[in-house]
């Protein structure tokens, strides 16, 4: 198999440059309201402890943009892509007419939806966990410095956690689509013993995926329990600076957000070895 070919991505983002700009000028205006709310709740809090509502309004008026520019982007976002998809598939479709093209075509309208969900999904998502990471790291430090370093050391063994997963499932995907590409040329045969071989071999490939996640999700959530743990306590100590309500709340979200965009860090991966192999299998077969 030739090896990945990214200006295949490149080209596809290019030719929708404009649409994509758009959506994800909309992603960033939604994400920065996002990780403003912590703070602003924060300081409602605050007011409101001394009978005050002008940071309640300005959170509540904060929150109602926030949404009215989420459902503009997830509306648009569905246009977006959905004409990226039509776009591969009919180009898919006016160049391939023979028949031992059949099978591998059909896996590839799969995939090919896969890489469109992708870009309308998933790197959502990436762009999320990085939002999440960096800028609660940000705005942390405005609150307690030693929360800021705490958390950058928990990064150490995420990545090389994250390492290792990323090459176990680059292995599992590619094996499990392999699997995928000969569907259809195995059930025109109609043989049920083959039949029944494929998708017990699909049955197998996917449980070993959801054994994979299932571990490291295990693992993440214990590094994660432990890091708000500590978190809290150095925030709260008598030691440090006093801190009021409304800031250990601020403190406790951008913890948990934090902890978020590391959640979403083996969910990436997975998605990054799945849209690797299918942009491999689709150059291919171009």
């Amino acid at each position: 198999m030739k090896s990945t070919n990214p200006g295949y991505l490149k080209k596809i983002i290019y030719e929708h440059k404009y649409k994509l700009i758009i959506t994800y000028i909309l992603f960033t205006l939604e994400m920065n309201g996002d990780l403003l709310k912590p703070l602003f709740i924060g300081k409602a809090v605050n007011d409101l402890m001394v009978g005050s509502y002008k940071s309640l309004f300005i959170f509540l008026g904060l929150h109602s943009l926030w949404v009215i520019v989420g459902v503009i982007r997830m509306r648009y976002d569905t246009r977006t892509y959905s004409k990226i998809y039509n776009a591969i598939m009919l180009k898919f479709l006016s160049e391939k007419t023979e028949q031992e093209d059949i099978s591998r075509l059909s896996a590839h309208s799969t995939l090919t939806r896969e890489l469109t969900d992708f870009l309308e999904y998933d790197l959502v998502y990436v762009l999320e966990a990085v939002y999440n990471i960096f800028g609660s790291l940000v705005l942390l430090y405005f609150y307690d410095v030693k929360v800021v370093l705490l958390c950058m050391v928990t990064l150490i063994p995420i990545s090389i956690l994250s390492k290792y997963y990323g090459k176990k499932m680059s292995v599992l995907t590619h094996e499990k689509n392999n699997e995928l590409e000969n569907q259809v040329n195995t059930i025109a045969t109609f043989d049920q013993t083959r039949i029944q071989q494929h998708y017990e071999s699909l049955r197998k490939w996917q449980i070993k995926i959801s054994d994979q996640q299932a571990y490291n999700f295990g693992i993440m959530e214990v590094v994660v329990a432990v890091l708000v743990g500590i978190a809290l306590v150095i925030s709260t100590q008598p030691t440090s600076e006093p801190l009021n309500q409304g800031e250990l709340v601020g403190i406790y979200f951008y913890i948990l957000k934090f902890n978020t965009g590391l959640d979403t860090i083996p969910y990436i991966l997975e998605k990054y070895a799945n849209l690797k192999d299918i942009i491999e299998r689709i150059t291919d077969f171009e």
